[in-house]
């Protein structure tokens, strides 16, 4: 029961690694005046088409996306505040984990928020997710560990 447990595991895990589709853009790139990364206003979804991150597409290649936002304490644009969003593909996690994400300051006071996720199209939002599929194939393998079942 473990063997078969652990099979669908990996089933599960292999497609959301080797074949996650994140989107990239970076507010940085924006023209004057236009918003297409979500720096001040929602994500458009419609507006961008998700890259698979082992693509010729991607500008870097990875297994996971990962979204940063950065924040200056002062500014000009709209509420005062300067922001930037870089939202791409990422091969390496900080902490090393995915579902998270990390936050702090420079020390020339520039907030930053970077999160990183594994599921498809998972950096589109404000708040990560995890990915269900992986959750709903672990449940069997952890009951199956602990003899619940």
């Amino acid at each position: 029961m473990k063997i078969i447990c652990l099979m669908i595991t990996v089933f599960c895990i292999v497609p959301t690694v080797f074949c996650v589709r994140c989107y990239q853009c970076a507010s940085s790139q924006d023209n004057k005046g236009e918003d297409n990364c979500g720096a001040y206003r929602k994500f458009n979804k419609e507006s961008h088409i998700a890259v698979e991150c082992f693509s010729d597409e991607s500008n870097m290649p990875g297994s996971f996306c990962m979204k940063l936002t950065q924040q200056g304490p002062k500014g000009f644009i709209w509420d005062g505040r300067w922001r930037q969003v870089v939202r791409r593909c990422a091969s390496v996690a900080e902490t090393g984990v995915t579902g998270v994400c990390n936050w702090g300051v420079y020390e020339n006071g520039v907030y930053w928020e970077e999160c990183y996720c594994s599921s498809d199209e998972c950096n589109s939002s404000s708040t990560i997710t995890s990915s269900l599929t992986l959750i709903f194939c672990t449940i069997p393998l952890l009951f199956s560990m602990y003899k619940i079942m």
